[in-house]
């Protein structure tokens, strides 16, 4: 679902505009709005729970202070996933880490339902992925961002973005049938 449907009245472009005139309640609901879905692709992109925590937290600080360089406030939410993404790819650059972990994946977009075992294989699965498989597939199906959302986020043309997410379902289908064969896996396409 869209989130600006979701907030009705109160889209983050007129919540952006109270925070430009000066309302610190406004921006609170930014926070309480978005901080969820920020922290776990943080932590999608292989960031552990405090630093993923802080991550999010050093992006709101930013946002914050560089709300006047959110060009599109209708998109503000992507705007902050930039934010994140590139304080997240620093931190991973700084501290030169090759272990990726995952802790959600949304089940819905795995075809997988409840089932504790399934959900341990598709963490482990998902951990297989190179990070930018890995990455276009969370937002497209965690974040629920378009291909073309995806791209002014990643930086990457559109066309790449939905070979990355293509691929990522491809494998994540691949890797789950073999560890269980006897499964019927479904990976749904957006």
């Amino acid at each position: 679902m869209n989130p600006l449907k979701r907030w009705g009245a109160n889209p983050d472009a007129v919540l952006v505009g109270r925070v430009r005139k000066g309302s610190h309640d406004a921006y609170g609901e930014l926070v309480r709005r978005h901080q969820e879905i920020l922290y776990r692709h943080a932590r999608g992109l292989g960031l552990e729970h405090d630093v993923s925590l802080d991550i999010v937290q050093d992006a709101f600080i930013k946002g914050y202070a560089r709300l006047d360089e959110c060009r599109d406030p209708e998109h503000f939410r992507a705007w902050l996933f930039k934010i994140v993404r590139n304080l997240c790819l620093d931190y991973l650059k700084n501290i030169r880490r090759t272990a990726v972990s995952l802790s959600d994946v949304p089940e819905a977009a795995l075809g997988m339902h409840g089932d504790p075992e399934a959900m341990l294989s598709v963490n482990e699965a998902m951990d297989r992925l190179p990070p930018a498989l890995r990455e276009a597939f969370m937002l497209k199906h965690d974040a629920g961002y378009t291909y073309e959302e995806i791209a002014d986020i990643t930086g990457a043309s559109p066309s790449a973005v939905k070979m990355r997410v293509h691929r990522a379902r491809e494998a994540l289908q691949g890797l789950l049938m073999e560890q269980s064969p006897d499964a019927e896996v479904t990976i749904r396409s957006a």
